[in-house]
């Protein structure tokens, strides 16, 4: 038993243990609300001990981080409030990307669009094939994201394109590889 806990200390003090997830505790709104500025739809929402909003679905379009956001999008905060990833109820443009959305299972399942703390776009999965910053980026999504080949449209905090799986052959490269760039 000592040992375990000398153990987990070590592990604890070296980083190697991982940091338990924040609680969370599950409200059910009974009409929609405003909250923390989002328009909350009625039903179910979460929350952070602290009382701050962890996720809902919106009622209506709204902002979230720099982007515009479609109605019966899903929606995730980080403990301190910024921007974590959306899930749209439908294919929508989201910082000119036509991202990938909806799902047969509704609101809050299927493709992720995640988001960097600061609001800005980090990943989207795109409804088709698009040509973005001039690469032709290939359409994306859930099912793909399985076998590694296509972890989607990702950009770097500074808003240029950091890598796609290509639609086409571009600069050498040849269709269906993961194309890219340095910062």
């Amino acid at each position: 038993m000592k040992l375990n806990l000398v153990f987990s200390l070590i592990l604890a003090g070296a980083g190697l243990l991982a940091a338990q997830p924040p609680q969370v505790t599950r409200k059910n709104l009974h009409q929609p609300q405003t909250i923390q500025g989002y328009p909350c739809a009625r039903g179910i929402a979460w929350f952070f001990t602290d009382g701050k909003l962890q996720r809902c679905t919106v009622d209506r379009e709204t902002a979230f981080g720099e982007a515009q956001i479609p109605a019966d999008t899903y929606i995730a905060l980080n403990p301190d409030g910024t921007p974590r990833f959306i899930q749209m109820s439908h294919d929508a443009p989201i910082m000119g990307l036509n991202c990938l959305g909806g799902s047969w299972l509704g609101s809050g399942e299927g493709a992720v669009v995640d988001f960097y703390p600061s609001g800005k776009l980090e990943l989207c999965y795109l409804a088709h094939a698009q040509l973005v910053q001039g690469v032709p980026c290939a359409r994306g999504g859930f099912w793909e994201s399985f076998s590694h080949v296509d972890p989607g449209v990702s950009f770097y905090e500074s808003g240029k394109l950091k890598a796609c799986k290509l639609a086409k052959d571009f600069g050498g490269e040849k269709a269906g590889t993961r194309f890219s760039q340095s910062r």
